[in-house]
């Protein structure tokens, strides 16, 4: 058997050498078979596939159950795209999209990343302590743990390859550990590689690939562990005198394996997620611990789908949170499941705070939190993100954990960092929804920085065709800010008062709606009133009426502002200002005046009705003949 490199980071590199591979072709990866996810308008006939594919002329297939009134279908002798276009044309059918497959954020493929050297890393678990003028991108969870260490019942399902429950820092609860027993949701054998489907034992076997398994022209690939690493940095067993601590401290893991062997399908991880969460999969016995919070260091090129974005809108609805992992495309545009609404995408920092190279950007990315960076050229690597392993290159072996040779870095494991502070903020407050845990993130992140990388580093720009490597992360790129676990925790314990403009643009002339959306008071209290001030009217505004929400009409162009005043039930206030902006409306053509009063035409009238005229006297019925 051959041994794992002390280098193993660079092997993984080698043998995936696009940070997303390209999905598998051959082998257990095999896509031969058109497979779509469809779901229908009412519930399916029994034999669905049968009356469709009598309807369209072709021999379909039943797949795997996703949800209700969801199912994956099959078909020979046509992509996924065809058989989805095909479907989606049914009365009976809502949507159908391809059932792709999607890959773990796993090592990038980074040039400055260190070959190894001693074990380290020197840092240690850098990424979870107090932010210096050295590692300004820490998430100061040590700050958050003096509000609340997390509670025991709150729960983080990771959706990933599988965990090992040996690891002593990691272990089931029912030997004191941290995780729950979890699902195997891989469908396809194949892929699962522990010799069945769908079953009840959530462990990883190990994903390794042989030399163009997945059939992309990747090189022999040994096991990852990703989701045991991934495992550990949301919920590693804490203060108990071995190994590293979890950012979620109590928090418990709740293992759903939705990966194995080159990835996994779209439709094992929508049934994934939607079990986690809570919500019934048909075939598959309720999950009798649903997650607050779900996390997904996995992803794949492409749009939000209306898959993903059904699922999102479930699950989200139920107060769950979901958190996804940018991806690794050097500065391409953010992988889905992190670029579909309502759930929070994390972008990749170096310790500096910029943007590491290997991390994708846009739009969509609602925070930014450390994805690990060696900085130096040899020897050890100063900056990974320490956490829990195996060592085994295909089984497992021995329980480990990540080192200065042997790295952990890639947005997969900037996700499960904001998912463990999601989970110490819900402790904080319970009655958080699942957008208002998001709002708290976003509005307590610290400012990202603007200088100290030297000066070949420049701001991050949209994402194009090319890649973008380290840059100085804005608004629009990276996310509202670098994670502050300490802040966010003490805002949802506190409670915050939070401003929503509609329009988001506002215009001269026309009503402008305020409302307190997403405010929430201090844990164990509820909300009483609203009074909002007129601060300033800057000449636009008169006053702002009592109520909430409440509409205003600026007369001009200009700003104004207002405050919301929000009293809790035990007479606390919590204090929101802000000042709006309104822009004049957009100029209109002037009117030409008329020639002359009476009814008289104008010159434009005259030449519009003699335009008329003569395309009247041009149009002649032509006669048919007998």
């Amino acid at each position: 058997m051959r041994t794992r490199p002390r280098n193993s980071w660079l092997a993984v590199v080698l043998a995936c050498a696009w940070p997303l591979c390209t999905l598998a072709q051959a082998g257990a990866g095999s896509d031969a078979q058109a497979r779509v996810i469809v779901k229908f308008k009412g519930e399916p006939p029994v034999l669905a596939h049968q009356a469709l594919g009598k309807r369209l002329a072709l021999a379909l297939q039943p797949g795997p159950e996703v949800g209700e009134r969801l199912q994956v279908l099959k078909a020979g002798g046509m992509s996924s795209q065809q058989l989805a276009e095909r479907l989606s044309q049914q009365p009976d059918v809502e949507y159908a999209v391809p059932d792709r497959r999607r890959r773990l954020m796993a090592a990038p493929n980074d040039p400055l990343y260190a070959q190894g050297g001693s074990d380290g890393p020197v840092a240690g678990q850098w990424y979870l302590r107090p932010p210096n003028s050295v590692e300004r991108s820490a998430i100061d969870a040590a700050a958050a743990w003096d509000v609340t260490q997390g509670r025991a019942d709150m729960v983080v399902a990771v959706l990933d390859t599988g965990v090992r429950f040996e690891h002593p820092d990691l272990q089931r609860v029912s030997t004191g550990g941290k995780l729950l027993d979890g699902y195997d949701f891989i469908a396809d054998a194949g892929t699962a590689n522990d010799g069945n489907a769908r079953d009840a034992d959530a462990s990883d076997p190990g994903d390794w690939t042989a030399a163009d398994e997945c059939g992309s022209g990747e090189k022999a690939k040994s096991s990852s562990w990703h989701g045991t690493e991934v495992a550990g940095i949301v919920g590693a067993l804490t203060h108990n005198a071995t190994g590293m601590a979890g950012t979620g401290w109590n928090v418990k893991v709740l293992p759903v394996r939705v990966l194995g062997k080159c990835g996994g399908f779209d439709s094992d991880i929508l049934a994934g997620m939607r079990w986690a969460a809570g919500i019934a999969v048909p075939g598959v016995p309720d999950n009798p611990s649903p997650a607050r919070v779900i996390n997904l260091s996995l992803g794949g090129s492409g749009a939000c789908s209306a898959a993903y974005r059904d699922a999102v809108d479930e699950i989200t609805a139920r107060g769950t949170v979901i958190v996804a992992s940018a991806g690794n495309s050097a500065g391409h545009a953010v992988a889905e499941p992190a670029n579909c609404p309502g759930v929070i995408g994390v972008a990749g920092l170096r310790h500096t705070g910029t943007k590491v190279g290997f991390s994708s950007i846009g739009p969509e990315l609602s925070i930014a939190a450390p994805g690990g960076n060696c900085v130096n050229t040899s020897g050890a690597c100063l900056y990974p993100l320490l956490t829990t392993t195996n060592s085994g290159t295909q089984g497992p072996v021995a329980s480990g954990y990540t080192n200065g040779s042997n790295i952990s870095v890639g947005t997969s494991y900037s996700a499960p960092l904001a998912s463990g502070v999601s989970a110490l903020v819900a402790s904080a407050n319970t009655v958080l929804t699942a957008a208002q845990i998001r709002r708290v993130l976003r509005s307590t992140a610290r400012a990202f920085p603007t200088s100290g990388a030297g000066g070949s580093v420049g701001a991050c720009a949209a994402p194009t065709d090319s890649d973008q490597l380290e840059c100085y992360c804005t608004t629009s790129t990276c996310g509202a800010g670098l994670l502050d676990a300490g802040a966010a925790v003490q805002a949802a314990a506190n409670g915050r008062a939070f401003i929503d403009v509609s329009p988001a643009a506002p215009v001269a002339g026309q009503p402008v709606q305020l409302a307190p959306t997403d405010s929430f008071a201090a844990a164990g209290r509820s909300i009483a009133a609203y009074q909002w001030t007129l601060v300033d009217g800057g000449g636009i505004v008169g006053s702002v009426p009592a109520g909430s929400p409440v509409s205003v009409t600026p007369s001009g162009a200009g700003s104004f502002t207002v405050r919301l005043t929000v009293t809790d039930d035990a007479g606390g206030q919590l204090v929101a200002t802000q000042t709006i902006d309104v822009q004049a409306p957009a100029s209109t053509p002037t009117p030409v005046p008329s020639g002359g009063g009476g009814g008289a035409l104008g010159l434009g009238e005259v030449l519009a009705a003699l335009a008329v005229v003569a395309a009247v006297a041009a149009f002649r019925p032509r006669r048919r003949k007998g």
